[in-house]
């Protein structure tokens, strides 16, 4: 059963409504992330891209014909955040008055570089950061005492105007103006709040466009309710929608990832027409909202999951519902939980998956089906939609019963973990000079994050592998191959710790997953974590163990090609589960707990193997807080406890490094520390160090890597701009605990940025050492 195939005879007779809150703009082959690179090598015009763009949203909106309204302007080229930057005017002034079109200024604020752009480093890319606990990245907003905004609706305008001609009753997104101003970051001293008075006359310039093109309800994205909010920012809700009421259109007030807690009476005291809760995480909430909304504004429920892919209980759902619909009569509109992208974006592709696994999961077109189902059954009666009750049952029990799920061994594992597993067996100082004399490098030694560049060469093997046209034997010589280019590559350009650049591996989770029991994999699974960067978060669906090791023999060819350093490379227990599909039916700790013994056993072997630095990454540690900070403590006690069991069980001379990028994490400086890494590798070029400005106030005591190479970027960094930013972090941190390295793995980027780049690193530390010595 899918949404455009459903019986017409079964049709809701007008009481609640059917909608969705965002769809995945990717396309069901990526075919959005291909039009993009295409593009950006200058393969394909503009016209082109713009072209496949527009074939996406037509394939999107076909899929949710059925909905009574359809979600508008959530397809993007690159963020939804940035979008909406260019939609109220607020360019960055770098990018203002260079030549192109608003495309080129578009990818240059997005990723420094647009088509047609030089080698040369041309622009600063837009600061990116995690929306709100997911793995999506945004581009961050840039507010100064100069800032200004102008409406500039026209793209927005030209989608209504394409999901109109094709009969759809289009509602367009929008994220909200107080969310928008809390997402950013000023330049100067501004406050973003202060913003405000500025910003109300462009959003209400904008709604009233919308009525005027025929729209009668827009979705309107808050998503910072769901946070704690200072009383001046609760205060700034009441001011923005007092101030867009009367513009012509319906405000649909969209809340989701949370509770609304203290925020509650807030948002139902709003002056908007209706309000969306997410009631898959606050269904708590839902009598509550009832009894403060007043009778004239419409409840939408966010019933479906629209950030895992399991199927929903939808008998015991309906049980839940059908008071509460009862109740609420036509005011009740029924959406997922938030917009889906966050998910895949069909299943019927999924014609590899085990067949048992599979009858379990609903990704972003069944999830659809899922509300259709609720919302039939709440019109129509469960009778309507008896056939797909039972499928949905059958489907439940099975993963309930199946032994493939829980393994007793591993769950006695877990409870037998006790303090000590956690501990390493002297403390940093200690160690650090243990360290020193035994791997014996320089001031300011230079490494990487892990990974280089995967070559077409390498994807082709590996897909020429997976279908067994090359066998295991030739598959593994192939890979050496690569591993020996990587690591002369590195000897070559001088660096001092060399990694292996991990050939052999598809995704830094995906990769550990299909080594472990307990994961299974989907063939198209793709989701967007930005731009054109797309994972395929692997399926975690029962207990972990590590059959054998994973790593082991890649990272010993590689140690045997050089006589510098080599650092294994792994993915940490608290990443692979936050960059999962996790399993719902047990607490998220229990599953990093099962995984840090996983990893824990690798990173043993490692040592056993002659490996003396290993690299744990822990780039989603701070993705996992809860969205209020009242919460943290608990999910921090489990997460990092999660790392040092993975990283503790080896000697005082193995130095265990880990990596985080692209994270806020000063306010989580404390348990970064207690982590008690040796070294620490983060992400700070795109901000130009303000990501170390905690340790102005914070003594951070072990090592730590401060990236001076932003890799999300095309732009080649020169050694002064890195020695420039080496300097800023050497005024808050010791010379002596201070790395130097990218901000991130190296896989995206092309061998042709790499190396150069790299060398302009190499030469900046070499800078920096002659610095120091002149100084003494």
């Amino acid at each position: 059963m899918s949404l455009q195939r459903q019986n017409k005879s079964l049709q809701p007779q007008a009481k609640s409504r059917l909608h969705n809150l965002g769809f995945p703009r990717i396309g069901a082959r990526r075919e959005l992330k291909f039009a993009q690179e295409a593009f950006w090598k200058g393969e394909k015009s503009e016209s082109e891209l713009l072209q496949t763009a527009s074939e996406l949203r037509a394939q999107n909106w076909k899929r949710q014909a059925g909905l009574d309204l359809i979600p508008v302007g959530d397809f993007s080229l690159y963020d939804q955040v940035l979008d909406l930057s260019f939609t109220l005017g607020n360019l960055p002034a770098r990018v203002q008055g260079l030549q192109g079109s608003e495309l080129d200024q578009y990818f240059r604020v997005a990723r420094g570089r647009s088509a047609n752009d030089s080698g040369c480093n041309c622009v600063h890319a837009g600061e990116m950061t995690k929306w709100f606990d997911t793995n999506y990245h945004y581009i961050v907003p840039e507010f100064s005492a100069e800032t200004r905004f102008s409406l500039n609706p026209s793209r927005l305008l030209a989608q209504i105007e394409e999901a109109q001609a094709r009969g759809h009753n289009a509602k367009p997104v929008l994220i909200g103006p107080v969310t928008y101003l809390l997402l950013g970051k000023s330049k100067d001293a501004t406050d973003p709040l202060s913003l405000l008075a500025q910003l109300l006359p462009v959003y209400a310039e904008l709604l009233g466009l919308l009525a005027e093109n025929g729209i009668e309800w827009v979705q309107i994205d808050e998503p910072t309710l769901v946070t704690e909010l200072a009383p001046q920012w609760q205060e700034a809700f009441r001011t923005a929608y007092g101030a867009l009421t009367n513009t012509g259109v319906k405000l649909l007030l969209t809340t989701y990832f949370g509770q609304l807690k203290e925020n509650l009476a807030l948002a139902c005291s709003l002056p908007v027409d209706g309000l969306h809760l997410d009631a898959v995480n606050a269904r708590d909430e839902v009598e509550p909202v009832i009894e403060q909304l007043s009778t004239d504004k419409v409840l939408s429920l966010g019933v479906v999951n629209g950030r895992n892919i399991w199927k929903t209980d939808l008998s015991a759902l309906l049980d839940w519902l059908e008071p509460v619909a009862a109740k609420l009569g036509s005011r009740l509109w029924i959406a997922p939980s938030c917009s889906l992208l966050h998910v895949p974006v069909d299943l019927a592709s999924e014609q590899k998956l085990d067949a048992e696994i599979r009858s379990w999961l609903a990704f972003a077109q069944q999830k659809l089906d899922e509300i259709w189902v609720i919302h039939s059954a709440l019109n129509n009666g469960r009778a309507s939609v008896a056939a797909e009750l039972a499928e949905n049952l059958a489907a439940l029990n099975s993963r309930r019963t199946s032994p493939r799920v829980h393994n007793p061994k591993v769950q006695n594992a877990v409870a037998a973990i006790d303090p000590g597993l956690g501990k390493r067996k002297s403390a940093y100082p200690q160690r650090a000079a243990l360290q020193r004399q035994t791997l014996n490098l320089p001031l300011y030694p230079t490494t990487t994050i892990g990974s280089f560049p995967q070559t077409q060469e390498i994807r082709q093997a590996r897909l020429a592998f997976r279908k067994g046209e090359l066998d295991a034997g030739d598959y593994t010589v192939r890979m050496q191959q690569e591993i020996k280019f990587a690591v002369k590559q590195q000897e070559a350009l001088g660096l001092d710790v060399l990694v292996h650049g991990e050939a052999e591996r598809n995704d830094m989770v995906e990769y550990f997953g299909e080594q472990l029991d307990g994961y299974a994999f989907s063939q198209f699974g793709w989701v967007q974590s930005y731009g054109s960067r797309c994972v395929k978060p692997p399926i975690l669906f029962g207990d972990i163990s590590r059959p054998k090791a994973m790593t082991v023999e890649w990272i010993k060819y590689a140690q045997s090609l050089t006589d510098k350093k080599m650092k294994g490379m792994l993915t940490g227990p608290v990443t692979i589960l936050n960059w999962s599909f996790v399993r719902d039916d047990q607490p998220r700790s229990h599953s990093c707990y099962q995984l840090a013994l996983a990893i824990r056993e690798e990173v043993q072997d490692l040592e056993r193997a002659g490996i003396d630095i290993i690299q744990i990454d822990e780039a989603a540690l701070r993705e996992g807080l809860p969205l209020r900070r009242s919460q943290w403590a608990e999910y921090l006690d489990w997460a990092v406890e999660s790392f040092r069991i993975s990283a503790n069980g080896v000697s005082d001379s193995t130095q265990i490094h880990t990596h985080m990028c692209y994270s806020e994490f000063n306010d989580i400086i404390e348990a970064i520390a207690h982590m008690d890494a040796d070294v620490i590798t983060i992400e700070t070029s795109r901000s130009d160090m303000e990501l170390l400005d905690v340790f102005d106030e914070f003594h951070y005591p072990n090592e730590i890597g401060p990236g001076v190479y932003d890799i999300h970027s095309p732009n080649i960094p020169s050694v002064e701009q890195m020695v420039k930013l080496m300097r800023l972090a050497a005024q808050r941190i010791p010379a002596e605990h201070l790395w130097v390295n990218p901000d991130c793995g190296l896989k995206t980027r092309q061998w042709s940025e790499v190396i150069p780049a790299l060398q302009n690193m190499v030469d900046a530390a070499r800078v920096l050492r002659e610095d120091r010595a002149a100084a003494a």
